[in-house]
């Protein structure tokens, strides 16, 4: 799922080449952002353009060669003159009289024509490791391959496989090679498979066309650089100084004789748009902002000693359990801190449980991109590879810590609490120099774990990100000022991170404190159950079953198994009544119905009903399981398949507490669920005993930051 759609996206015809475009946003100023294409496509940007687009209007192009662009395969569609009349064709189709160009690798070459020929069209140049002919000094394995570009080697390898027909023959072969040595930062794996995966829906023979026609009248150095120097725009240069494509002597010199300005990524490679997203976010901000006219404004500064004492507090909007404990917590800290303002950074669902509970929720909110909607979007049939599916929401992550930073910058908090907010935790150890105030991490699982279906892969995967996650916390132990398991040592996975890494406890026992487990409510006594009941409008003498599946649409096809063995169990249980709760993402109306059966969107304080139900069927997360816990009620539980928190953090802690009875989704028919919950419902339970007291012992964590 991406983390902006455009508003606006067409194709120009450009002599029988059709040439796709997007816009996004809106604003008086126009960024015109141009990919390295064919070998890439617009995509390249996509860490960018969501929070650029909250400022400007963007326009993306995906260059001949590549994306949703045609694919010429003669050297005359790939010359530079093509390549600008594409860029001119689409500032005219997307009625734009002039924008700020930003280009990446050679497509640099292109915007500096543009600008040279054109230069009424460009306001200003933000070139990435701009691959400009003759500027700097030229890597030595571009000129050592050169030669032989022509030539039908015998097994080459390394930098010889820059060879047509090596290009052509084994395409795959040279992409992951040129990429692999493109990401020189550590734990890259991510962007890696981007770039692999973009270059490959192009082909060889393109590749190789494409280079040829970049090459094709090329001027003589003077008169590259007599261009350069010539440009009436402002440049900025950013450029990595391990970039093994584009020598960084490259940028100093494109840098020096344009007169711009220059910033170096020390330990960064060429593909800085993908590896260090947020850096080149702010650095285009920065540079733009300060080269156009603002409108003037005014600011009001308070003295220190006398602001409000201040959080921001961050709930996961996967699973709507977060939002229960999160309030719990709030409601705790406030005990603690009564002048405390706490203001909250969400996204739908949260902000449902937050303004039932007339919680202040931030106005930048509305930025966020959706991650419950991603989730859902990654599910199929009661499966969700958890893992791969949050990789894949980078672009989403990134896009939310912009909008994340510029509100805690501009908010002045004392403490930001981030109940896995994922996001932050990383860009802030991989940005330590933006962190504000603070901070505070909650946590209920520690570890990526591999399902099995992953293979060797997967493994080495999870393994990568749990060691960057360990490196982080190593290298910046400050940026959490506070990390909070909840939960209790025994709860934790007994695995360890990967080879060579710690057991995961005995990493966490190290570097978290534990709340105990947070249920966001006291369960009831044997009175107040009745009590429950007849306020919930449940008789004593009949069987009551609740079927939750979270606050996304993932559980739809457990509700609907649930809801296909309903008939067979209300003849075996007449007083059976079920409630079935689709949460605020699965529309009641689209579900099946019978008599007995009740159909239910978001029901509020849910933990009520749980708590008093003679029988719950639900996913396996850890909220609404460790509700039902708490409550000591008997409840059926199905892991989605590949999810790996809930196959194993999830169903370990159950199994610490005797609770539950684990129900594999695919190998059960609706018959044998309305078997199992006939035995189940009303069964009388003890489970270990879960304490009341978690959210007071995290406040107290917290309030010793503030």
């Amino acid at each position: 799922m991406r983390a902006a759609l455009p508003v606006i996206e067409g194709d120009v015809d450009r002599g029988g080449v059709g040439i796709h475009y997007e816009v996004f946003g809106s604003g008086e100023t126009t960024l015109l952002m141009i990919p390295p294409s064919p070998i890439t496509h617009s995509r390249i940007w996509k860490g960018l353009v969501p929070n650029l687009a909250r400022h400007y209007r963007v326009v993306t192009i995906d260059g001949r060669g590549n994306g949703k662009s045609d694919r010429p395969t003669d050297i005359a569609a790939h010359t530079v003159e093509a390549n600008v009349g594409d860029i001119l064709a689409v500032l005219d189709a997307t009625g734009t009289e002039s924008a700020v160009v930003v280009a990446h690798c050679h497509a640099n070459w292109w915007a500096v024509s543009l600008a040279d020929r054109h230069s009424d069209r460009v306001d200003a140049l933000i070139a990435i490791a701009p691959g400009v002919p003759y500027l700097g000094r030229p890597q030595p394995h571009w000129v050592d391959t050169a030669p032989h570009w022509n030539e039908i080697l015998d097994d080459p390898n390394g930098w010889e496989l820059n060879n047509r027909h090596v290009y052509v023959t084994r395409h795959r072969d040279w992409i992951e090679f040129f990429f692999g040595k493109q990401l020189v930062e550590a734990h890259s794996s991510k962007q890696f498979e981007d770039a692999v995966d973009w270059a490959l829906e192009s082909s060889g023979e393109i590749l190789a066309t494409g280079e040829e026609g970049f090459d094709e009248r090329v001027p003589d150095r003077e008169s590259v650089e007599a261009m350069c120097r010539s440009l009436q725009v402002p440049t900025l240069t950013i450029h990595g100084d391990l970039d093994v494509c584009q020598h960084i002597d490259r940028g100093r010199e494109f840098a020096l004789v344009t007169g711009g300005e220059m910033i170096v990524f020390e330990g960064s490679g060429h593909l800085t748009p993908a590896r260090e997203p947020v850096r080149v976010n702010r650095a285009i901000r920065r540079f733009v902002d300060e080269h156009k006219e603002l409108p003037m404004h005014s600011q009001t500064w308070t003295r220190g000693m006398n602001r409000t004492k201040k959080a921001l507090y961050l709930s996961s909007p996967i699973g709507l359990g977060h939002a229960g404990r999160d309030l719990a917590i709030a409601q705790e800290l406030r005990e603690i801190e009564p002048d405390l303002e706490i203001e909250w950074l969400a996204q739908h669902p949260v902000t449902a449980v937050l303004e039932t509970a007339a919680e202040r929720v931030h106005p930048a909110s509305e930025w966020l991109a959706s991650e419950s909607g991603h989730i859902a979007s990654e599910a199929s049939g009661h499966d969700l590879h958890c893992f791969q599916a949050l990789r894949r929401m980078d672009e989403i992550l990134v896009a939310n810590f912009m909008v994340f930073q510029e509100v805690v910058e501009e908010g002045g908090y004392d403490v930001v609490i981030g109940d896995e907010a994922w996001e932050v935790d990383y860009y802030w150890h991989e940005n330590p120099e933006l962190k504000r105030g603070s901070n505070v991490w909650l946590t209920d699982f520690v570890g990526y774990l591999p399902m099995p279906d992953g293979g060797e892969h997967e493994a080495f995967l999870t393994a990568d990100y749990n060691a960057e996650m360990i490196e982080h916390i190593a290298r910046f132990p400050r940026i959490r000022d506070r990390a909070i398991f909840v939960g209790n040592p025994d709860d934790i996975y007994p695995e360890v991170f990967g080879p060579g890494l710690p057991k995961i406890r005995t990493w966490t026992e190290e570097h978290f404190d534990f709340s105990g487990y947070i249920t966001g409510f006291t369960p009831p006594t044997p009175t107040q159950s009745e009590e429950w009941r007849s306020e919930l409008g449940y008789d004593l003498d009949e069987k009551v079953c609740v079927v939750t599946v979270g606050g996304s649409g993932v559980g739809r096809d457990l509700l609907e198994k649930v809801i296909a063995a309903f008939p067979k169990v209300k003849t075996m249980i007449p007083e059976l009544r079920m409630v079935a709760v689709a949460g605020p993402r699965i529309e009641p109306e689209s579900l099946p119905r019978h008599h007995g059966l009740e159909v239910h969107g978001y029901v509020n304080r849910l933990y009520r009903h749980l708590a008093v139900c003679d029988l719950a069927v639900v996913q396996g997360g850890l909220t609404t399981t460790m509700e039902l816990t708490a409550a000591q009620r008997p409840f059926l539980y199905f892991p989605l398949r590949n999810h790996f928190e809930q196959n194993f953090h999830v169903r370990h802690r159950l199994a610490q507490y005797g609770a539950g009875r684990y129900m594999s989704y695919h190998d059960t028919d609706p018959d044998q669920l309305a078997e199992a919950i006939a035995a189940e419902v009303g069964r009388q339970v003890s489970y270990r005993e879960v304490e009341t007291d978690g959210a007071r012992k995290a406040a107290q964590m917290i309030a010793e930051l503030i």
